[in-house]
């Protein structure tokens, strides 16, 4: 994956801690410090070196809102303040795309408000006084938009995006950078706000469903590992390892969303699949109440908080769902809202059904249980939660596509420093513990619900969300570079 490789010649700076001015575009020629300067590379050196640079980094908690059964809001957002003065906006948070956006003043299609209980707003870059357009010809359009800008842009020309989603939704419009609010992470369940200057699309145009339905936010914060995630921009900068985790509360809502190295509870990690965009991994196996499936060795498997449901490649469906039901006989099925497969059952869901076991690469498990593979439609009306569609890249091979729901109640940590994620059974009502990398200390962050008072259609199933956010897997379909 290109956009997600370091450039080994030249460090672009583009995040800056404090709350000084708009950062520039700064090259720097990079050389070997220890040789370069005639000094012995030894072990204590690099240690030292180390130590000093991880001084830099800060461990940064942001608070979570939303619910992903689709019986309810469908989704998991966090609010990031932008702007001078900060100005608070609802996005999304999805491993399966990469820049962050929001809707900007004037956007066509945008969505004006939203049932979850939040005051959607639109971003004017004229209202903050540390905001400023990134022209095509930057090296930044160029290293993180649009590699070919500089070449067919015209002079004063807005660095443009334009970004489509496996659910046909667009959203398109011009590139700023502006200040970002951290939380950062300074005592036991205790944050103070440092400000970071980092590159966003500002949204123009919007077309789709995703963001326009009842469920609305103001944009999308993508986590994945190419140069334009915010996540890639502050590791670039040095003021954060690459290494995020969450842990998604379907039981209270909201959970735990934070930058940095958790060092409590430990996980058990599985290596990442090189150079694939988003977080691919090793399939090795599937077992339904501990029988195993015949699946094919070439299917593998993306892990994605921007999807709702689960989607399985025809070969797996067809074989998981009927092991499925077949625990529990005389089941009466029927289709709800022509998509949905149900029936009704007034038993306990958990006592009644097998869980769901996904083996990857060095012996680690990812268990689904019943309750988050199935969910409540209505009353005694239970629906499966398993969709047959699989996403399938250039390369022709099948993927898994495990959404939020099956990643409900599990602490997940990415670390894409070390190309490798993990993840543990976990209360996400609970609390972690981070390291704060300046100090050295180790801090607890507890889990957060931006909104208690959430509406919910708990009498029926939500169309739109359940339709919208199964495939939000982000294919970024191409950057231009043109007048605005």
């Amino acid at each position: 994956m290109e956009g997600s490789r370091l450039l080994a010649v030249v460090v672009v700076v583009l995040v800056q801690l404090g709350g000084g001015g708009v950062v520039g575009n700064l090259v720097f020629q990079v050389k070997n410090k220890f040789k370069a300067a005639g000094r012995e590379r030894t072990l204590d050196a690099l240690k030292e070196h180390d130590t000093r640079r991880h001084g830099r980094m800060l461990a940064v908690d942001f608070p979570m809102g939303g619910n992903g059964l689709p019986t309810e809001t469908g989704l998991y957002y966090t609010k990031l303040p932008l702007g001078t003065p900060p100005a608070d906006y609802y996005v999304l948070v999805d491993t399966g795309s990469d820049p962050l956006w929001v809707n900007c003043v004037g956007c066509r299609g945008c969505p004006t408000k939203s049932n979850i209980g939040i005051d959607l707003k639109l971003f004017d870059p004229e209202k903050s006084e540390t905001s400023s357009v990134i022209k095509c010809d930057d090296q930044v359009c160029k290293l993180m938009f649009d590699k070919e800008s500089p070449s067919r842009c015209s002079p004063g020309a807005h660095c443009q995006y334009n970004i489509a989603y496996g659910d046909e939704s667009n959203s398109t419009g011009y590139v700023v950078s502006d200040h970002v609010q951290l939380a950062q992470v300074t005592g036991n369940l205790k944050t103070t706000a440092s400000n970071a200057t980092i590159v966003f699309g500002c949204g123009t145009s919007y077309s789709g469903s995703s963001l326009g339905s009842d469920a609305g936010v103001d944009g999308i914060l993508g986590l994945g590992q190419a140069n334009s995630s915010m996540l890639s921009q502050l590791a670039a900068a040095g003021m954060v390892k690459k290494e995020f985790a969450h842990c998604l509360d379907v039981v209270e809502g909201g959970g735990i969303f934070a930058i940095g190295d958790v060092v409590s509870p430990e996980v058990k990690t599985t290596p990442l699949v090189p150079d694939m965009p988003h977080y691919n991994v090793y399939l090795e196996g599937i077992a339904v109440g501990g029988d195993a499936l015949n699946v094919p060795a070439s299917i593998g498997a993306i892990i994605d908080s921007g999807t709702t449901l689960a989607y399985l490649p025809s070969v797996v469906y067809d074989s998981l769902v009927p092991k499925i039901l077949a625990q529990q006989p005389g089941l009466k099925m029927q289709i709800v809202n022509n998509q949905f497969a149900c029936f009704e059952f007034s038993q306990n869901v958990d006592e009644s059904f097998p869980t769901v076991s996904f083996q990857f690469n060095g012996s680690v498990t990812l268990t689904v249980y019943p309750r988050e593979y199935l969910f409540r439609a209505k009353d005694d009306i239970w629906c499966i939660g398993w969709q047959n569609g699989a996403v399938e890249y250039d390369d022709g091979k099948e993927r898994i596509l495990l959404g939020e729901f099956a990643l409900s109640n599990k602490l997940v940590i990415y670390d894409a420093e070390n190309q490798t994620i993990g993840w543990t059974d976990y209360n996400c009502s609970s609390s972690i513990t981070i390291r704060d990398e300046k100090s050295g200390a180790d801090y607890t962050v507890g889990s957060q619900n931006i909104n208690n008072s959430v509406n919910s259609n708990s009498g029926g199933l939500n169309l739109e969300v359940g339709r919208i956010f199964y495939v939000l897997l982000a294919i970024i379909v191409g950057f231009t570079a043109s007048e605005f």
